[in-house]
């Protein structure tokens, strides 16, 4: 309510209530131009951080497959710079390690156990009462398919002209010294065991 004393003149009057309306007109104005400023400049805030969030998760994306595509590329080379030659002494190697095996297996079961190759690869047997058995209850020396490109095993014992076709480990630590041979395309391996149960790639 507003309450006028004194003596005004119509012209005073007139005035003054026009200036009450802009007053109060203006005060409309400025309370509505700030709530349009707030929401247009919330507008623009939320705009920006969403458009910052799609540009990290673009950028992660993109890191994700670049590592991807590095790792690629690395597996890449390292295949087609394989030397075959070194597949090949590898082999020979893990069949080293699995001469010594057989020949602690054989001590431990007391009973001997043979290695035999086969077509593509080759086997260890376990002699019992029927004679030479294939050796499955045994994960390691079970039988297993050729790597490094293998293609061709000789077996020969020094100082005899006999060949055999499989090594035999006995139940004693002393064995007959022998030689195996592996070819491949790219050359020979020769595994040595000197009878002392150890074997050594030559």
């Amino acid at each position: 309510m507003l309450i006028v004393t004194g003596t005004m003149r119509p012209s005073d009057c007139t005035l003054w209530a026009s200036s009450s309306r802009v007053a109060i007109s203006a005060n409309r104005a400025d309370g509505t131009h700030g709530h349009a400023l707030h929401v247009i400049a919330h507008g623009h805030a939320s705009r920006a951080i969403s458009h910052r969030r799609q540009r990290g998760f673009t950028l992660l994306e993109m890191l994700v497959v670049l590592v991807i595509a590095g790792l690629l590329v690395s597996l890449t080379a390292l295949t087609m710079n394989r030397n075959p030659r070194t597949d090949l002494n590898e082999e020979a190697q893990r069949l080293a390690l699995l001469f010594e095996s057989a020949g602690d297996e054989a001590q431990v079961r007391a009973r001997p156990i043979a290695w035999l190759p086969v077509e593509g690869g080759f086997r260890f047997d376990i002699h019992t009462r029927d004679g030479w058995r294939p050796l499955r209850d045994d994960d390691l020396l079970g039988p297993r398919q050729w790597e490094g490109g293998v293609t061709g095993v000789a077996i020969d014992y020094p100082g005899s002209d006999t060949h055999s076709e499989r090594i035999v480990f006995g139940t004693e630590s002393i064995d007959t010294p022998v030689q195996v041979t592996l070819f491949s395309p790219v050359g020979r391996a020769t595994i040595v065991g000197t009878g002392n149960g150890r074997y050594e790639v030559r």
